[in-house]
């Protein structure tokens, strides 16, 4: 099997897209290619629900980028250790000058990760850029696989529907099929849910070993 490693064209295309947001934008949700905080936080309330009910978890944010998701987790009030992974260095530097301390940990390479409980990852999978559908679609399921591997009890992830209104799609962003996903990962996986009611074009698999 393929391993995300062996996709290296395609992070080299997507780590100068998001490198360039963060030149113009800054450490913000722009900065990350998303409209606002309200909807970046919106996303992370829907990834928090596969630890929902857990007082003290171990994470790796896959794609981290300036590391958002670390004031986020503060302001829940959860006992967490975490490992951020971008694949851009410059990404990775901003998220070490935010937020690195003894129980927050940055990478620029996926096999340097510890294990964790569990992993998300937000974001990653929508800018295909001019990437043909097909290979854009097994780096996903070669990503998805990454996740499962790190993550001893789950992971979760977000993607841009095919629900979405075929007139606000953009060519170079890339639209999943829920159901294909959601198969996917409970046929591969064992439990999984598919979120797809909350006010954003995208849908959400969590994903419970």
């Amino acid at each position: 099997m393929k391993t995300p490693s062996s996709h290296d064209h395609l992070l080299t295309m997507v780590s100068r897209y998001y490198t360039a947001a963060l030149d113009r934008h800054g450490p913000t949700a722009r900065g990350v290619d998303w409209n606002s905080e309200a909807s970046q936080h919106l996303r992370f309330d829907q990834l928090a629900k596969v630890w929902e009910g857990q007082a003290e978890i171990s994470l790796i944010d896959y794609g981290c980028g300036y590391g958002a998701l670390v004031p986020y987790l503060r302001n829940r009030g959860v006992a967490f250790r975490y490992a951020g992974f971008d694949i851009s260095s410059t990404m990775v530097d901003a998220a070490r000058q935010l937020h690195e301390g003894p129980d927050v940990a940055f990478f620029t390479e996926s096999a340097s990760l510890p294990a964790a409980d569990y992993a998300v990852a937000s974001g990653i999978f929508n800018v295909k850029l001019d990437a043909p559908e097909d290979e854009w679609l097994q780096y996903v399921l070669d990503t998805i696989e990454d996740l499962a591997r790190v993550a001893s009890k789950g992971f979760a992830f977000n993607i841009l529907s095919r629900y979405s209104d075929p007139e606000r799609r953009r060519p170079d962003l890339f639209y999943a099929d829920p159901l294909f996903f959601f198969g996917h990962c409970k046929t591969r996986y064992a439990g999984a849910a598919l979120l797809h009611d909350y006010p954003l074009y995208e849908f959400t698999m969590l994903v419970r070993k």
